[in-house]
């Protein structure tokens, strides 16, 4: 009995303790998770959710592009480098995607993206996402929360029109990529769009002189893959359109890239060849009178002629465009 009481006593020393030293030095969300997992080990993962209650698609034209989740990794740890380092395996006519968040300039090379299509990053301390679809030639730039709470994405094999569908591993939800919407799940319920960041897409050339401190994705060590290789043949000049994506709409090839905006659900396509022929003219979108512009470093922007209000832009291939608007304009 008093080795019993002993022993009490000393669980509450020790407990008593430890309440002093987290009341006194209290520790950072992340530290608390880091010290959960040890303890607990790892969370689960999170499987894709069957819950098609208030879905925004019939789950019949889902198609699969691969076989599970996460068939093509996403990167989860970036690292990045300099512009002088970048130079050493980047060609001056390669593909970035160039991202300005809170004073932070980056650029995504496509090389790697086209192994990945997600990169999970930290840019200014705010949780930041990055993905590419190959297939329609879009590049997303969104900030990673999902009701509110930090969120990784990642592939999940799923495709719509061609477009790729990410999936959260907070809830398990599914995303259309080219609209950054929940489709399927909670979220999509909640009628969740991910918050848009604006993204450039344009050469390395351009965008490195425009922005020379500019950080730079680096190549993944431990991947096997050859970035210098463009894994899809002759996809992005070739007529293929692929995955249920039907292509009737003739005025352009379906590979020309083209920039569309939605304003007042009008839908509106300007084709990259136009835009580098006439870089600042004014035209209308629907009813609504605006300025298109293409800058140096290869920034595309549409803005209200009356209130100077920049509209969110999107680079895709004219056919997954078509497919997504199909009542669209063309410039």
């Amino acid at each position: 009995m008093r080795n019993t009481t002993l022993v009490i006593i000393l669980a509450l020393v020790v407990l008593a303790g430890a309440v002093f030293l987290v009341l006194k030095y209290p520790m950072s969300t992340e530290r608390v998770q880091e010290i959960k997992e040890l303890i607990e080990g790892p969370p689960p993962a999170v499987e894709i959710t069957t819950d098609y209650e208030g879905a925004k698609v019939d789950p019949v034209k889902l198609l699969r592009g691969c076989r599970a989740k996460d068939c093509i990794p996403s990167i989860d740890d970036p690292g990045f480098e300099t512009a002088a380092q970048a130079d050493e395996w980047l060609k001056a006519e390669d593909k970035v995607f160039g991202l300005i968040f809170n004073g932070v300039e980056k650029a995504y090379p496509q090389r790697i993206l086209n192994w990945h299509e997600i990169v999970n990053d930290t840019v200014a301390g705010e949780p930041v996402g990055v993905s590419f679809c190959p297939l329609t030639g879009t590049p997303m730039a969104f900030v990673r929360r999902v009701n509110g709470q930090t969120a990784g994405f990642g592939v999940s094999g799923y495709l719509l029109n061609s477009n790729f569908i990410f999936y959260d591993r907070l809830e398990g939800n599914l995303w259309q990529q080219s609209s950054l919407q929940a489709i399927v799940g909670p979220a999509a319920r909640r009628e969740e769009v991910l918050v848009w960041l604006d993204l450039t897409t344009t050469d390395w050339d351009s965008w490195k002189n425009e922005h020379p401190n500019t950080e730079v994705l680096a190549r993944p060590l431990d991947a096997k893959r050859d970035y210098d290789r463009y894994p899809y043949d002759s996809y992005e000049e070739n007529s293929e359109v692929r995955f249920g994506a039907v292509h009737s709409d003739r005025r352009l090839h379906p590979k020309d890239v083209v920039y569309g905006v939605v304003v007042n659900d009008e839908a509106k396509a300007y084709p990259l060849t136009e835009l580098k022929l006439q870089p600042n003219f004014a035209d209308v979108v629907g009813q609504t009178a605006v300025i298109i512009s293409l800058g140096a470093d290869g920034t595309v922007k549409v803005t209200n002629q009356l209130t100077s209000e920049v509209y969110r832009v999107a680079r895709s291939f004219w056919f997954a465009w078509v497919a997504f608007h199909p009542g669209t304009s063309l410039y």
